[in-house]
């Protein structure tokens, strides 16, 4: 299975610890993860015109069976990709620090809104609801 990570991006990746710390969440419970700024971009290291970003950002939408939408900080962008997953029949987790504004329309749109507090707290919450029951371990 695989993740979409769609968050507000910042040119000086102050939120990296964020991205970072969702993407591990997400991956023990067994997905992988796809974030542009991270995978594509390289944190800076590519520069995209917007039109190349939106491809980009699109065709890993188009590959995701999840889009985690992290709406802390709002951003135009991030609409713009729940938007789309949503037109995809994506199905769509929104995740907030407690205190932001989740918007009414994004409500409709996700299967689930987890609200965490810290992001230490964000991975038990996320194991909670999203984490599938894998098969146990082989034993030699």
């Amino acid at each position: 299975m695989r993740a979409y990570i769609g968050i507000k991006y910042y040119e000086d990746n102050s939120n990296r610890d964020r991205i970072e710390a969702i993407a591990r969440a997400l991956e023990a419970c067994g997905f992988d993860t796809v974030c542009i700024v991270r995978d594509v971009e390289r944190w800076g290291e590519v520069d995209l015109s917007p039109r190349d970003l939106m491809a980009h950002t699109f065709r890993a939408i188009d590959w995701s069976d999840l889009v985690v939408v992290d709406l802390t900080e709002k951003g135009v962008g991030v609409g713009i990709e729940a938007g789309y997953a949503h037109a995809q029949g994506k199905e769509i987790v929104t995740i907030a620090q407690r205190g932001a504004d989740i918007s009414a329309t994004l409500r409709g749109i996700s299967a689930g809104v987890i609200i965490y507090d810290t992001l230490a707290a964000l991975a038990p919450l996320l194991r909670t609801t999203l984490c599938r029951e894998l098969p146990p371990a082989a034993t030699p």
